[in-house]
């Protein structure tokens, strides 16, 4: 699965976007960090890695609705045209 993985202090949330097996705690060990989320400025601050995620899509990972709105949120920026 992509999820998110809460880091951060108390009433301080920021996340980690991360490639984890199904069954793993929340804030267990990850496979892989793919992205960070921050809700806390305005706007909310995300930065993904579209390869890797679109790497593990193609073997198979889920994402979750949350993680799944914040790429269809934010979609890969196109390559600057030389």
């Amino acid at each position: 699965m992509i999820r998110l993985a809460r880091v951060g202090a108390r009433k301080q949330p920021y996340y980690r976007i991360v490639v984890i097996e199904k069954e793993r705690a929340r804030n267990g060990r990850s496979i892989e960090v793919v992205g960070t989320y921050n809700p806390r400025t305005s706007p909310a601050t995300v930065d993904l890695k579209h390869e890797r995620i679109a790497h593990w899509r193609s073997v198979g990972a889920q994402l979750t609705p949350t993680v799944e709105k914040l790429v269809a949120k934010h979609p890969a920026s196109a390559p600057a045209a030389a």
